[in-house]
């Protein structure tokens, strides 16, 4: 008959000092295209500028590094209503977030479905999926989403 295994402390656990965590495994993602759709009128509009948007993603739990995309993308101008936009990223994160909606959907899982505290899905996430998200961040987004009653 088999033993139970050995209790094995997490990697990173102890580490005071963020510079001391492992560093992140480099993806890199393009949305830069040369002629794009204008949202408001249709028109085909010209590629202005090209910028990059970094994005933690669920980590690697093989190496027990955390994932970050770079995610490369096109701004353009649309010369008939004379604005400028950025191409759709949408599917892969919201507007303005730095995290992919991967990982919001999995933080308010963890809060929403397994009713945890924010403090520890914060500790689960970097524990299980090696990515990082402050508990006020994962408050703000189950708030908005409206699946935890806040008393």
């Amino acid at each position: 008959m088999s033993s139970p295994g050995r209790y094995v402390p997490a990697p990173t656990a102890g580490i005071g000092n963020p510079n001391d965590l492992p560093p992140p495994i480099i993806h890199k993602r393009s949305r830069n295209r040369k002629k794009c759709k204008c949202p408001q009128c249709g028109y085909l509009a010209r590629r202005h500028d090209i910028r990059e948007r970094p994005l933690h993603h669920i980590g690697d739990s093989h190496s027990g590094r955390p994932i970050e995309i770079i995610l490369v993308h096109s701004i353009h101008y649309c010369c008939k209503c004379k604005t400028y936009f950025n191409i759709d990223t949408t599917d892969i994160a919201d507007p303005g977030s730095h995290y992919t909606k991967q990982v919001v959907d999995l933080a308010i899982r963890l809060v929403a479905e397994d009713d945890s505290p924010y403090r520890d899905a914060c500790w689960r996430l970097w524990r299980d999926h090696r990515v990082f998200v402050p508990f006020a961040t994962i408050q703000n987004w189950v708030e908005a989403a409206g699946k935890k009653n806040v008393l």
